[in-house]
């Protein structure tokens, strides 16, 4: 039998609700008297409403309606560049990551297939019959997915944040064609929470830039992390992770050339010029996994 995890009303403006003199007035002639609001929205008109009950309070969630702002002319360019252990946003001056959430995600779906394979047998899977290890199974996959979407959310904000704060455009890779690759390995858990981290990041982003009046530029992926910077000569690898540019000398982090890479087609598309990197090669003294030291461009700074 269907039941509701939490009360909850569906309430349309003027005709089933109204909000007046410090009370909430609701069709039927009810009166709620209304303990706190956020006023940093009152200039806004109200649209439609959900009235829930949680934590033996009656909530109001009135969505209002808030006009886009205008997006400003951009200074420069922040680029996006997605991996599995990092999100690389930067440009040829600076460079910040942030760690994805995969792992603590996958830690979750790990411990569901635990307890899948221990309560299945070969003629029939023990755990759709016990509500409690079903309901745990159910948790930790919810768990897994509320992870991603909790980093998607945060991450976009301080990318989106950050670009705000300098006046840059946000410049995204189009994901569509690395989640279809992604679709067709082997079904595993890491590969759907990487699509779904992907998406989730990529959605929140655009909204995040609707939202702020951030512009966003969408470049086509093909290249980014193979191109130099510098000549746009086909880079080979020097090291793990690790490329260089075999016609001109130039060396950095394959997710450095991404990024470089990144604003370079980005700044095309807005009609302006790239200055070619200058910048002196330096060695990091951050050793990669194979003990190697990794090479970046002088300026790849956290921001």
């Amino acid at each position: 039998m269907p039941r509701a995890r939490a009360p909850r009303i569906w309430l349309t403006n003027s005709y089933s609700y109204r909000v007046r003199d410090g009370y909430v007035e609701l069709l039927g002639g009810y009166r709620l008297r209304i303990i706190g609001w956020d006023k940093r929205y009152d200039v806004y008109p109200s649209g439609d409403a959900i009235l829930l009950f949680r934590d033996g309070k009656l909530i109001l969630e009135v969505s209002k309606r808030v006009p886009k702002p205008a997006k400003y002319v951009a200074r420069g360019v922040l680029a996006v560049d997605v991996n599995e252990k990092h999100i690389v946003v930067g440009n040829s001056q600076h460079e910040h990551r942030f760690e994805t959430a995969v792992e603590r995600a996958l830690h979750y779906k790990r411990l569901a297939e635990y307890l899948q394979k221990k309560y299945s047998f070969p003629k029939y899977n023990a755990w759709l019959r016990r509500k409690g290890i079903k309901r745990r199974i159910s948790r930790f996959h919810s768990k897994a997915k509320r992870i991603i979407e909790d980093w998607a959310k945060k991450t976009s904000h301080e990318i989106v944040a950050l670009a705000k704060r300098h006046q840059y455009a946000v410049a995204r890779e189009d994901l569509a064609g690395l989640v279809e690759s992604l679709r067709k390995l082997p079904k595993e858990h890491k590969v759907s929470l990487l699509i779904l981290s992907y998406r989730r990041l990529e959605q929140w982003i655009d909204w995040q830039c609707e939202k702020n009046g951030v512009p966003i530029i969408v470049v086509e992926p093909r290249g980014t992390s193979t191109t130099c910077p510098k000549c746009s000569s086909r880079l080979i690898e020097n090291s793990y992770r690790n490329l260089k540019c075999p016609r001109c000398g130039f060396k950095a982090d394959r997710d450095t050339v991404a990024v470089m890479n990144i604003e370079k087609i980005a700044i095309s598309k807005m009609g302006g010029s790239l200055a070619t990197p200058t910048a002196p090669q330096r060695t990091d003294v951050n050793p990669n996994r194979c003990g190697e030291p990794v090479s970046r461009p002088e300026g790849t700074l956290a921001l």
